[in-house]
């Protein structure tokens, strides 16, 4: 199960959380606009707009699971078990199979106003990549700097929703999701005033309490109320690394910690990573289980002209500084 969030400061920034039990040895990838992404039922993009992201790189080809354009468009698949259901191949669509939507999108689209009208004429199908990997049920989001919209393919068919809140979980379905927040409207980032009893001489005893009533648990339901509000209420200074801190504190809220989510056969539902891209500057930040120190990759580093994906493996392990190092210990300074 996973998180998505969008944030704007001075810019805009789009990231999510990737949680399993295993990983699938994800990279840092950006894919050059001249790299050719072979598709299973149309032409060839052979030319299109670069991006970087998270993809496990299958053979060359990379198969992403979220990624932020040149122009500052980001998408990113979430999981969307029992719900997700994909077409055949249809007469006068786009037939785009679900592992070539990332890169079909933003390889062609700058913005959410123009991904609408591609949206307009897309058949997703159920084309798996090959035998090893079978098709994955996810839904979207989409989203630049003005807007977000949520992209589900079901069983009556495509379905597009504006998304205000600029946040996606899993299940249930994004709309169901969205009326959710109507039980959670009293809260508040503000303390509470007593509205129980103009009789009984109530008043807060802690900080945060106009909070009380958010879903604490670690389903998707709950993360996407607890995300919405943090995301909503959440202030920032202006520099990059106010920003981006800011951003990782939101997600924070819905780290899935080893041991408190227990799938079949003694495994584990953990936070693979956390990522959060300065969509405008082209910077993909992110963090891993095992290392909180966060870690970034510049896409305008690289040769965006070229024909081949970079990819860089994910930093694994904490690093630690030790703050008072040079000082050394009492014994060595004797």
């Amino acid at each position: 199960m996973c998180t998505a969030a969008t944030y704007r400061s001075q810019d805009f920034y789009f990231g999510r959380t990737f949680d399993y039990e295993f990983n699938y040895g994800e990279e840092v990838t950006v894919t050059p606009r001249n790299y050719p992404f072979p598709l299973r039922h149309q032409n060839a993009l052979t030319e299109h707009y670069a991006m970087i992201g998270i993809a496990h790189m299958a053979g060359d080809y990379p198969l992403y699971y979220d990624a932020v354009n040149e122009k500052g468009l980001g998408m990113a698949g979430l999981n969307f078990p029992g719900n997700a259901v994909y077409s055949k191949v249809q007469t006068g669509k786009d037939n785009i199979a679900q592992f070539e939507f990332i890169p079909w999108i933003l390889g062609q689209c700058a913005n959410v106003q123009e991904a609408r009208v591609l949206l307009s004429h897309i058949n997703l199908v159920d084309t798996p990549f090959n035998e090893k990997y079978p098709v994955s049920p996810l839904h979207w989001i989409l989203a630049d700097k003005e807007e977000a919209i949520t992209i589900e393919s079901v069983q009556e068919g495509l379905k597009i929703y504006d998304n205000p809140v600029g946040v996606l979980t899993n299940n249930p379905p994004f709309p169901i999701q969205m009326f959710r927040l109507n039980d959670y409207m009293s809260l508040s980032s503000e303390s509470p005033t007593n509205r129980f009893s103009a009789d009984l001489k109530l008043k807060p005893y802690s900080r945060g309490m106009g909070a009380m009533g958010l879903p604490g648990d670690l389903s998707s339901a709950s993360r996407f109320v607890r995300v919405a509000f943090t995301k909503m209420n959440s202030l920032s200074g202006l520099s990059e690394s106010e920003s981006v801190s800011q951003f990782f504190h939101i997600l924070g809220n819905v780290d899935q910690t080893r041991g408190c989510c227990q799938l079949d056969k003694g495994e584990y539902e953990i936070t693979i990573y956390t990522s959060c891209c300065n969509a405008d500057r082209g910077i993909y930040y992110y963090t891993t289980y095992e290392n909180h120190q966060i870690t970034a990759v510049d896409m305008y580093r690289e040769n965006l002209d070229s024909d081949r994906p970079v990819h860089y493996p994910l930093v694994q392990g904490e690093h630690i500084l030790l703050q008072n190092a040079a000082a050394g210990s009492a014994e060595e300074n004797q």
